[in-house]
């Protein structure tokens, strides 16, 4: 006589290989790292099974409804749940900075304001604001001209760390 696995046995079972898989997935996601090419990502597919027998298993137990109704239910909320993981965490976290670490080239082009006047063929200071907060440095005029504090200038160049900058006019 074959047993037959009922489907909250089903649901159970998968729940516990999944959340299984999920922790060696945690564990070793750096080495299968090439996988991860957009929504089919290890992370999506794993949630969205995940979800699913947690759902299911917890409609199942909660609930009068036909099995293939429970089913159902626990697909559309694992499709709702996985999209709003998939958007809301997973996206904008791919997304975020790696490093907080910056070069001076990187800040050419940039808008900053003089804190220290420049003086001709001198020195002065300036700040940028950047998302990873505000950062002074060394600046001279780019054509060795006077600049007056609080005047907003455009990074052109950098220099053995000093800035070139330019009294900035915007075209608006």
């Amino acid at each position: 006589m074959e047993e037959v696995i009922e489907i909250e046995q089903f649901f159970l079972y998968g729940l516990i290989g999944i959340g299984l898989i999920t922790i060696l997935y945690v564990l070793f996601a750096d080495a299968i790292d090439g996988m991860d090419n957009g929504i089919l990502n290890p992370t999506t597919v794993l949630s969205f099974l995940l979800f699913i027998c947690a759902s299911g298993f917890i409609l199942l137990k909660l609930t009068e409804w036909d099995e293939k109704i429970v089913i159902v239910v626990a697909l559309i909320i694992s499709s709702v749940l996985t999209f709003l993981l998939y958007f809301f965490i997973l996206v904008p976290l791919a997304s975020a900075e790696v490093s907080t670490a910056y070069t001076d080239e990187s800040l050419q082009g940039q808008v900053g304001r003089v804190i220290v006047p420049i003086p001709i063929d001198g020195f002065g200071e300036i700040v940028i604001e950047t998302v990873n907060g505000i950062i002074s440095k060394r600046a001279t005029g780019y054509d060795n001209e006077e600049i007056d504090y609080d005047k907003k200038v455009l990074i052109i160049d950098v220099d053995k760390g000093t800035f070139l900058v330019k009294e900035y006019v915007p075209l608006v």
